[in-house]
């Protein structure tokens, strides 16, 4: 985008009258929404989901980490909107993407969200809009996939209107990086693009963070995931491993961050949960085969990660087995859903992979979760069950207690004492030793 375009662009911005539009009111959106709106910028917001939508504009959230009352007073201002109308895309001066991202079945790339997304803006782009994509994606989809349909309009990118790309960082219930303190990388399509993109997330983010293109702005947040993935992968299979050799991984771990170098600590579990680390690897794999590349790495880590929810069953299944109990016919609790502790989050979460392998072998599953009172359907599960109050008759009414996800609010000796046999997954019975006979570590 060049000359005055441009500059009337970067005015509005900088005096904070741009428009900014932000599709997806979920996990990514709204935090940004509300960072834009607590900066004096008016924020139109779009989703699909009416029925997202009309609680919102009723004020109130369905997130745990976002209150109520953020949300009304942008609403009151009249700084915040939303609409499940996307015929009003022509409106905002910025528009940013925070679509999902998931895989398909045979763990392919699924960017319909992306590709209706654009089709809607690409409907309605005028000259002067900057346009960041924020969701996860493989390298080249901005240019690959977005630009040329921007640019079927007629318009072109960097004289008629900016593109960009700056991957999303949240981590839902982290209160000691919010979305302000998160550093941002951003990227244009061309130098103007670049400038616009800056020049705006500067207005919300403390440091942000410009790269040389796209496509290394896409691949920084897959590395980022891909990191984490295969660090975990590895003390999930020394998991395996220990648990054989009589050796505690949880103490190894420990004992081994104590040095002060060259190690940096990565904890074991039931498998890999959320809306990144399952996916994210993945669009990299899919993407290295257009240039003949076998990702050896990230596709051990996937395998090992996926079989985790297998290991924890087959625990299960030996514990039961020493106590003279079947699978068949018993009683399970699973002691969090959500991907990990303290969010309201169960995507792709390990507890669902559990409680299917379970259900399929007989048995009879419960849950309890403080952050998830109903489990909705997800993309391949649909177990139609209400979180059980976690009360001492039910405990113990219960051949087994699974703890998936620890959350901080749940009393664990109370629930260790109460319950005749516990599975533990996220080490929280370390000092539980009186009760030992009872535990199993998985």
């Amino acid at each position: 985008m060049k000359g005055k375009t441009l500059k009337q662009l970067l005015e509005r911005i900088l005096e904070k009258n741009a428009l900014v539009g932000i599709i997806g009111m979920g996990y990514v959106g709204l935090p940004l929404v509300l960072r834009f709106c607590e900066e004096g910028f008016r924020v139109l917001g779009f989703d699909v989901d009416s029925v997202k939508v009309d609680r919102l504009r009723k004020g109130r959230s369905y997130l745990k980490s976002i209150p109520s009352s953020r949300i009304s007073q942008f609403l009151r201002n009249g700084l915040f909107d939303v609409t499940a109308d996307f015929s009003r895309l022509s409106e905002p001066d910025c528009i940013l993407i925070c679509v999902p991202t998931p895989l398909t079945e045979k763990m392919e790339p699924d960017l319909q969200y992306i590709e209706k997304t654009t089709e809607a803006i690409r409907a309605r782009l005028r000259k002067g809009q900057l346009i960041i994509l924020e969701s996860t994606s493989y390298p080249g989809t901005t240019e690959e996939l977005i630009l040329p349909r921007l640019e079927s309009t007629g318009l072109r990118v960097g004289k008629d209107f900016s593109l960009a790309f700056s991957p999303e960082r949240e981590d839902p219930g982290n209160k000691r990086f919010t979305t302000q303190l998160i550093p941002k990388v951003v990227a244009g399509v061309t130098a103007s693009c670049q400038k616009a993109a800056v020049s705006l997330y500067r207005q919300i983010i403390q440091k942000v963070i410009p790269v040389s293109s796209t496509r290394v702005a896409e691949l920084t947040k897959l590395l980022e995931n891909i990191y984490r993935s295969v660090n975990i992968a590895l003390v999930n299979e020394l998991k395996m491993l220990t648990d054989r050799m009589g050796i505690d991984i949880w103490e190894v771990i420990e004992a081994a961050s104590t040095k002060p170098f060259g190690f940096s600590p990565f904890y074991p579990g039931p498998g890999m949960g959320g809306h990144c680390i399952p996916i994210d690897p993945f669009y990299l794999s899919w993407k290295a085969k257009e240039y003949d590349f076998t990702t050896r790495f990230i596709q051990l880590a996937g395998e090992i990660n996926v079989s985790m929810p297998y290991y924890v069953v087959s625990k299960i299944l030996d514990a039961l087995n020493e106590r003279k109990k079947s699978i068949r016919g018993s009683k399970i609790l699973i002691l969090g859903v959500a991907y990990k502790k303290d969010v309201d989050d169960a995507r792709e979460s390990p507890a669902l992979a559990i409680m299917d392998l379970l259900q399929q072998k007989g048995a009879n599953i419960l849950y309890h979760d403080p952050y998830i009172p109903v489990l909705p359907p997800f993309r391949k599960y649909q177990f139609k069950l209400k979180s059980s109050s976690l009360t001492e008759r039910l405990l113990r009414a219960m051949d087994a207690v699974v703890v998936v996800t620890d959350h901080s609010q749940i009393d664990y000796p109370w629930v260790v004492r109460h319950a005749p046999l516990i599975i533990d997954t996220r080490n929280v019975t370390k000092n539980m030793k009186q009760w030992k006979k009872k535990i199993v570590k998985a």
